[in-house]
């Protein structure tokens, strides 16, 4: 096929749950492609010689390979050539956000042209595996005389026990709630993540000689000098960020009606019922603030909105989840910003606002908002829900004295990830800040051959096959 056969294909679009049927349960709103439309979508890919869907890819996917034998037919073979740089497929394939990263590298997104759609891609060929019932597990190496630790079981968690074991180091994980998954599954919900796909990446953990522990905080329940004394000789810190970030208003950790964005999400994930009433302010533009709104419609809340104070151009939530919030009946207010918090004997009445206009771009790249003097307004609310990101909760770190950024992230060498503590390695969240899964899968697999050259008393720079680039660690 030439290309310009190639280009004169549309964008195939995944088969989805219609509104009514996603507002009423929490299955999964796409159904992903059969057979004839991935081949289809993976003819549009031209195989550029300098692929920069590859570059734009965390976990620096061969994108032009796996498509290539995709399209004639080859899918055992496109899922393993996939699972030769990701170790979760089935979990970047749902929530990365593609048009941030290798789609919005892809030459064929350029200009007024769609992308083509390497995340379903990605997907039918995990759904495929399984639906086949094909083995997806890579042989274990035989347990060697170290043993490493491994704080959260989140992405970045992980990835780093399923490379080590994988090594034949032995891990432990160390989660402090009461699921293992971390953000997957405390701040994801299922109608976008499966907790089955969560659950088969544990599973696979464990088949392969990983422990895992539950409800055991480190810095309460153990230190990580006690991790030490225990005989692991080196400790990964997982931990993400999941202390949500203040508004910074008056009475907004007393008010009765004021629900942080990370914790109703933890909360309602971990099985807990929460009447949020039927008014529902949501502040924020991330993907936190989408899920939280979403969640709050499919638990009964009539009226949500979202409050964001940039206009929809800026808002870094992925499009797609965007769009998915508007069919589902949530506002969007932009270029307004929560001031004070009203209340009635200590229980939120009215959340009062104030009109943005944009400015010139920050360091970050977007237009700033400049208040609007004079133009505040009232909101009926019987809750309003703050997700404007996350901090690292450093509650691990006792006993301990680790260099922090001015982000309080941890210091960590922007290629290895050693921290200031030369046997704790950290990576994820609690070193990017708020970031994607694929980020803190691809720095959980530097931190783990960082750590097996740590423990083997190798230099940690030489003869590498993985080193994060610096900017990943800005």
């Amino acid at each position: 096929m030439k290309a310009k056969e190639r280009m004169a294909i549309a964008r195939q679009m995944p088969v989805e749950l219609t509104v009514v049927e996603r507002l009423k349960s929490f299955d999964e709103i796409i159904s992903g492609y059969n057979e004839s439309t991935a081949i289809l979508e993976a003819n549009r890919c031209l195989q550029c010689k300098k692929p920069t869907c590859r570059d734009g890819c965390p976990v620096h996917n061969d994108i032009p390979a796996f498509i290539a034998l995709l399209r004639e037919g080859q899918f055992e073979e496109a899922y393993w050539k996939i699972r030769e740089t990701s170790s979760m497929p089935a979990v970047c394939s749902r929530v990365c956000p593609h048009e941030f990263q290798c789609e919005g590298s892809c030459v064929r997104g350029k200009g007024k042209g769609q992308s083509v759609s390497i995340g379903m891609l990605e997907r039918y060929l995990v759904d495929w595996m399984v639906a086949n019932e094909k083995n997806m597990n890579v042989a274990c190496a035989i347990p060697g005389d170290f043993k490493v630790a491994v704080v959260g079981s989140g992405p970045a968690g992980m990835s780093t026990a399923y490379y080590l074991s994988h090594k034949g180091i032995p891990c432990t994980i160390y989660e402090s709630l009461a699921e293992y998954g971390g953000m997957l599954t405390i701040g994801i919900p299922a109608f976008r993540l499966p907790r089955t796909i969560i659950n088969a990446e544990i599973d696979a953990l464990k088949s392969c000689g990983v422990t895992l522990h539950t409800n055991i905080t480190i810095g309460k329940d153990k230190t990580l000098e006690e991790l030490k004394e225990e005989g692991f000789g080196a400790v990964f810190l997982g931990v993400g960020a999941q202390a949500s970030r203040k508004l910074g208003l008056e009475n907004e950790e007393s008010t009765e009606g004021v629900m942080h964005g990370v914790d109703y999400l933890r909360r309602i994930n971990l099985g807990e019922a929460i009447d949020l009433g039927k008014k529902v302010v949501v502040v924020g533009g991330g993907n936190v603030a989408i899920d939280v709104a979403r969640t709050a419609i499919r638990h009964g809340s009539s009226d949500v909105f979202i409050l964001y104070r940039r206009t929809k151009n800026e808002m870094p939530a992925s499009i797609a989840e965007i769009h998915h919030l508007e069919e589902e009946g949530v506002r969007i207010e932009m270029l307004a910003a929560p001031v004070k918090i009203h209340s009635e004997n200590g229980k939120l009445t009215k959340v009062e606002c104030i009109r943005m206009e944009l400015g010139e771009p920050d360091q970050s790249g977007r237009r700033r908002p400049v208040v609007q003097e004079g133009s505040n307004f009232m909101i009926e609310a019987d809750s309003i829900i703050p997700a404007i990101s996350q901090n690292v909760d450093h509650g691990s770190d006792v006993g301990q004295e680790f260099k922090l950024t001015s982000w309080g992230t941890y210091e960590t060498d922007p290629q290895t990830l050693q921290t200031s503590v030369e046997w704790i390695f950290a990576g994820g969240d609690n070193v990017l800040g708020p970031q994607t899964v694929a980020k803190a899968l691809y720095q959980g697999k530097v931190a783990a051959e960082s750590i097996e050259c740590f423990l083997n008393g190798k230099d940690l720079k030489k003869d590498r096959t993985f080193l994060c680039d610096e900017a990943d660690n800005s």
